[in-house]
């Protein structure tokens, strides 16, 4: 069970660390790698919030959430949430995933805002019954082929 969780910013000292962790194999076609993860918070400068899970010191997973996307591209429907989660092979299944969405959500809640949005792929082999089993609800879209959940932080 996690002791001392943590959010670490990603930063010079930690990168390496960062890009080594690896979720197990059969999920690798489910997340994307953390370098490709970064590269995008590199160019999405202000909407994109990388961070390194941590448990006593020790990294055992990424997240990068996001704020006020456009998500429509129409200026009208305005989304923060999860945009990535990397657990560690070897963390999987201690309450990282949780701890992760939990500070997700009082991120956006401190920022004043009300739901969180993620993505997900659809499967037998996704992880659909996490999201589900924390509170997500599908909204009935998909984005880049995925499935769409909101949960209400009300």
């Amino acid at each position: 069970m996690p002791t001392a969780l943590r959010l670490q910013e990603i930063t010079s000292d930690n990168f390496e660390t960062a890009v080594g962790l690896r979720v197990r194999p059969d999920q690798e076609h489910l997340v994307a790698p953390v370098v490709k993860s970064l590269a995008e918070a590199y160019v999405h400068p202000g909407v994109a919030w990388p961070r390194l899970i941590c448990d006593d010191g020790e990294a055992v997973g990424f997240l990068m959430a996001f704020f006020d996307i456009d998500w429509t591209g129409e200026g009208t429907d305005f989304r923060s949430g999860l945009w990535r989660l990397n657990i560690a092979d070897k963390g999987q299944g201690r309450g990282y995933g949780r701890f992760a969405v939990e500070s997700v959500a009082a991120e956006i809640r401190r920022r004043g805002g009300t739901r969180l949005t993620t993505t997900w792929h659809p499967g037998a082999d996704g992880p659909e019954g996490f999201y589900l089993a924390l509170g997500f609800r599908p909204t009935g879209e998909t984005s880049g082929g995925q499935t769409v959940g909101v949960l209400e932080l009300g």
